[in-house]
């Protein structure tokens, strides 16, 4: 009986796969440290829509 999911195959997918898990997080990473310097910037840092001002992280105006 082969199951619901039929046959098993030793496919690897982790090894082939790692370098675009890989860059993926330095794409990620990136993003976040770029959307970070830019919340902070001087014409952004008491906008009401920045989620720092609402955590109160930073004073609002």
């Amino acid at each position: 009986m082969s199951g619901i999911l039929g046959k098993k195959f030793p496919t690897p997918v982790l090894r082939p796969m790692a370098p675009f898990y890989i860059a993926g997080g330095i794409i990620f990473y990136g993003i976040n440290s770029l959307a970070t310097a830019l919340m902070n910037t001087d014409e952004y840092k008491h906008d009401p829509r920045n989620p720092a001002v609402k955590s109160g992280k930073v004073a609002a105006h």
